[in-house]
């Protein structure tokens, strides 16, 4: 496997990085500014106050219209098999059908896999798109069905992890719902899983979801530790309480008066600005509580179930309800290619179709349906699109890699669906070939992905960044169109 191209130490920046924490200044003296700087640096995960400067300057450019329109991404991490869930084929032999039987639902001449009985049962929340072009796709990094963008490879394009993810986009041209939150959060088990900020800076990378929620940790192959992740984003290193960061906020600004005094342009001041704005969201209590499952009803959190997927779901509709605009969560134990990649039986930790998917499509099924009622229940349905997907879809045959019921990597099409967002639903979109190998009508690229978020995201789709060299880069990529069957 090739050695991924991004790592958590890449993006590892933090909301007081400007602060320079570790270096020393002037003369080698152990000051007390530098005793500051060091207590201050490392609080958050992500340069908060670049964020924060950075949206103020787009909505001041005219360049961000707030919306209050959310994405929850449901990344599936290893590639889910189109045939088996999705696109099914009954007759069809078996070794291209595969073991599992389709259902009726909801929405007549509409089937599914008998393991979504949920899903199917509302089928008229939700949209399949069949035809998904995913050539050129590949996991871990898997930024192609993440960013829209085919050069987005960074297994075969030096700069594949340059491009930005749809979640990183939101965060720069429609930033979040609500100022004491941050635009983009992911919850990753590896960071070669999600998308960043590329071209557009490591500002608009993801808050990582993990650090700062008590949530159960998963081994590789999902067996539950009974240990909890601690929250550290909101915790202050031993006796420095809230009170205290502020007190020493305050002191280093002072200290920092001369600097600013010779400052003619005024960017001290706006530096001292978000600065603060980002201490806000640190000890902000709508941060910490959006966080918090426990503030969360008991009959709702049992409706979500204790699973760690599902508790990231039930967060998912938290911040969405508190104002992130762009959630993203990877279904994975693994942090190699994804527990979806269902290889074969012989081949853990992910298994086959039998022994490795069977056991996901309940759990999935629970997850996806509990968060679109729930989603609807808080009247954030049609502000919210759900969107669920993997890199790529699975060969039309079993057996591949020396087992009998696995399937290989297959980017030449792949099935998907969609709820929420205000959009029309309860159809399918596109068509495969008999075998379900191929695309047979109405092809949907990433491009076309990519602009479908845009437009329910109010971003406008001929948006143009500078990539490093200072060049023009269409958000949308490669004549992306939005796949406007979606509404109506």
């Amino acid at each position: 496997m090739a050695k991924p191209q991004c790592s958590t130490a890449a993006h590892a920046r933090h909301a007081f990085e400007s602060f320079h924490g570790t270096t020393r200044e002037g003369l080698v003296l152990q000051t007390r500014r530098n005793m500051l700087k060091a207590g201050v640096a490392g609080l958050a995960g992500l340069s908060l106050p670049d964020v924060l400067k950075s949206q103020a300057a787009a909505v001041e450019a005219n360049q961000s219209s707030v919306t209050g329109k959310s994405v929850i991404l449901l990344w599936m991490t290893g590639g889910p098999s189109q045939l088996d869930i999705w696109d099914m084929k009954p007759q069809r032999p078996l070794e291209n059908r595969g073991p599992f039987n389709p259902i009726s639902t909801a929405v007549p001449d509409i089937q599914i896999c008998e393991h979504l009985p949920k899903q199917a049962a509302m089928m008229d929340k939700f949209s399949l798109i069949r035809s998904v072009d995913c050539r050129k796709s590949s996991h871990q990094p898997n930024m192609v069905m993440q960013t829209g963008s085919l050069e987005a490879a960074p297994r075969t394009n030096p700069k594949g992890d340059r491009w930005p993810s749809f979640g990183s986009a939101v965060a720069k041209y429609h930033g979040p719902n609500h100022p004491q939150m941050p635009p983009y959060v992911a919850f990753y088990k590896h960071p070669t899983h999600v998308g960043f900020g590329g071209y557009l800076g490591q500002q608009y990378d993801p808050f990582q979801g993990n650090d700062a929620a008590k949530l159960p940790i998963y081994d590789l192959v999902g067996k539950d530790s009974g240990k909890l992740t601690s929250a550290q984003v909101f915790q202050t290193n031993g006796s420095l309480s809230g009170g205290r960061m502020t007190e020493r906020q305050s002191l280093m600004q002072q200290l920092d008066h001369i600097r600013a005094e010779i400052d003619h342009s005024g960017s001290m001041d706006a530096w001292d600005y978000y600065q603060q704005k980002a201490v806000d969201i640190v000890l902000g209590r709508r941060a910490q509580k959006a966080f918090d499952v426990k503030d969360e009803p008991v009959a709702i959190r049992q409706q979500y179930g204790d699973h760690l997927w599902c508790q990231q779901a039930l967060l998912a509709r938290r911040l969405v309800q508190s104002g992130v605009s762009f959630v993203t969560l990877d279904l994975s134990y693994h942090t190699a290619s994804g527990t979806w990649d269902n290889h074969g039986d012989n081949i853990p930790p992910y298994g086959g179709i039998s022994k490795g998917l069977k056991p996901l499509l309940p759990l999935f099924d629970h997850l996806i349906t509990t968060l679109v009622t729930d989603l609807e229940d808080h009247g954030l349905l049609d502000d919210s699109l759900v969107v669920a997907m993997g890199e790529f879809g699975r060969t039309p045959n079993l057996g591949t890699q020396g087992s009998t019921d696995g399937r290989n990597h297959w980017p030449y099409v792949m099935s998907m669906c969609l709820a929420g967002g205000g959009m029309s639903h309860g159809q399918v979109i596109g068509a495969t070939e008999p075998d379900g190998g191929q695309i047979a009508s109405r092809p949907v690229t990433p491009a076309d992905l990519g602009a479908t978020i845009y437009k329910h995201m109010g971003i406008p789709l001929d948006t143009v960044y500078e990539d490093d060299r200072g060049r023009p880069q269409f958000l949308v990529q490669h004549n992306g169109q939005p796949v406007n069957e979606l509404w109506g």
